[in-house]
């Protein structure tokens, strides 16, 4: 018998997974993790699903058993499911695409598929979905994190042919119940560290930067080369979205009816320079990043930067950059080893607040994504403007240590309001942490680990309405007409 909607059925979330493992057992975080292709509007209920799904076809060995499958939606996946795009996820993971090449098109045509009834597993194995496959359960809350979402495959008589839960932990990462961690599992890197104040004084005995130490460590997992070439593509997928964001107009859809504003802003931009009137390197910065959640909102290609909700900062803060640093103060290399270098840095930030607190918005709120963001794009920036490990790491907490309490509450579940202007406030809060921290000499009270550490505490502390559940806040406050 289904469980009524609404109604809970476990304890309600203590503390995020990876504060549960020993920092000793934790597993190396590559740039490549954090940084990931996919599609709009949310790495956690857009990508993460369909990551989830399509593993979950992938490793049954025989499909041809399974006549239907069920789903359900728990905690935030099921609160804002619908505005994220959820569904229509769960389906295309369901036909075998990956998050890293699916096109809005594949996910329309999985959609089509399955409201005419033959959605072909894996692109090989047609099964006709019930009307009731999908169930939402936003009231029920699995203990291990509050994006869960189980898959059970059925057989023509309606036993089980496979049962799975999964978790969509932020940033399109996905565990699945069962998993554990074993200690000393992924890469061994050759430095080591679980915290800034490590990390520091691993810059100060090798005499690395924060990116020599990542580029080193990345060694460890691929060659030079490849790493390279990698950080090379995220970067044209990135400016890629920055381009059709300033260029593409219309509606976002989900029903609120949003405008872009991103191209009107850079065809008035363009007006103002070519007029000289005055200098707007701030306002197209701001311009970047809403061109990229716009493109997100409308479930555009994005890259994950560490979630899409606040994929728009690293991005715009990186555009920024090289649109106002002259060649002569590049790294050697030019522009193409300084993005490899912001990123870089970034990915080391973001690896950091990952391992100990949260990069999700159901676990955090808005501060573990778009302060999250904040703060590697803060430390990306500071790096390029040549600024020491003591001066990157105070970007990186300066930023953070002012996005923290900072809310997740989108209006009607959509990826729109506020989250769009807020990555544009957000690039400009890690702009301006970067310049504070250079007026400084990297000395200051507050630890990057501190403020990291007071990031996941206070998500510990803050109310479930106000973490991705559209049920407070903003949310509730805006009526629809």
């Amino acid at each position: 018998m289904r469980t009524q909607l609404g109604m809970p059925t476990s304890t309600p979330l203590s503390l995020p997974l990876s504060l549960r493992v020993p920092l000793a057992d934790r597993a190396f975080i590559s740039v490549l993790d954090l940084f990931k292709p996919g599609i709009g509007p949310s790495s956690s209920h857009t990508v993460g699903p369909l990551r989830a799904a399509a593993a979950f076809v992938g490793g049954m060995p025989d499909l041809t058993r399974v006549a239907t499958i069920e789903c359900t939606l728990y905690g935030s996946l099921g609160s804002t499911g619908v505005g994220h795009g959820t569904p229509d996820a769960v389906l295309a993971g369901l036909a075998g695409h990956r998050a890293e090449t699916v096109t809005r098109d594949d996910v329309e045509a999985a959609r089509n598929a399955a409201d005419a009834g033959a959605l072909a597993l894996d692109g090989r194995h047609s099964i006709v979905l019930a009307l009731d496959w999908l169930r939402f359960a936003p009231r029920e809350l699995k203990e291990r994190h509050p994006n869960a979402m189980t898959l059970i495959a059925r057989d023509a008589a309606g036993a089980e042919v496979a049962h799975e839960t999964y978790y969509s932990i932020g940033g399109g990462f996905v565990e699945r119940d069962g998993d554990i961690v074993v200690p000393g599992a992924g890469a061994v890197v050759p430095h080591r560290f679980d915290s800034a104040d490590e990390l520091l004084v691993l810059c100060r005995d090798t005499g690395l930067t924060i990116a020599g130490i990542a580029r080193e460590n990345e060694a460890a997992v691929r060659a030079h080369a490849e790493t390279d070439a990698a950080l090379d593509a995220l970067w044209a997928a990135m400016s890629a979205c920055i381009d059709a964001g300033l260029t593409n107009t219309g509606i976002l859809p989900g029903g609120l009816r949003v405008p872009r504003r991103a191209a009107a802003m850079a065809e008035r931009l363009r007006g103002i320079q070519a007029a000289a009137e005055r200098d707007c390197t701030q306002e197209w910065l701001q311009a970047y990043a809403i061109a990229v959640n716009e493109e997100n909102a409308a479930g555009g290609r994005v890259v994950t930067a560490p979630t899409n909700g606040a994929a728009g900062i690293i991005p715009a803060v990186l555009r920024y950059a090289l649109d106002i640093l002259p060649a002569h103060e590049l790294p050697e290399g030019g522009e193409a080893e300084a993005v490899r270098q912001f990123l870089l840095v970034a990915g080391v930030v973001g690896a950091l607040i990952k391992s100990n607190a949260s990069i999700s918005g159901a676990e955090a709120g808005c501060q573990g994504e778009v302060g999250s963001a904040a703060s590697m794009a803060a430390a990306g920036f500071a790096h390029l403007l040549g600024g020491s490990t003591a001066q990157v790491e105070n970007a990186a907490e300066i930023a953070m240590e002012h996005s923290l309490g900072l809310t997740c509450d989108p209006v009607a579940g959509l990826v729109q309001m506020p989250c769009i202007e807020r990555n544009a406030i957000g690039a400009g809060k890690a702009v301006a942490a970067a310049r504070i921290a250079m007026h400084g000499d990297g000395t200051h009270l507050i630890s990057l680990d501190t403020v990291i550490r007071t990031m996941r505490q206070t998500g510990e502390d803050m109310s479930r309405k106000y973490k991705e559940t559209s049920e407070g806040g903003l949310a509730v406050n805006y009526v629809e007409c």
